[in-house]
């Protein structure tokens, strides 16, 4: 569950931010999320990831006429 999601803009140059950034990431409470990963998908992306994960089972039942 995702309580929060911070987007922090720093000088990449800056050791000292850096260093922080690197110190509070080995703390265990962050994780970093690429720009991949935060792109949401439609309804069927969202759908068919989750029968792939096995959240939902999917069950054809007969054809109508």
């Amino acid at each position: 569950m995702v309580m929060a999601t911070l987007t922090l803009e720093y000088n990449a140059r800056n050791i000292q931010a850096q260093k922080t950034l690197e110190y509070i990431l080995s703390m265990g409470f962050f994780k970093t999320v690429t720009a991949e990963q935060t792109v949401k998908k439609n309804r069927l992306e969202q759908s068919l990831e989750d029968i792939d994960k096995g959240k939902v089972i999917f069950l054809a039942g007969p054809a109508k006429p």
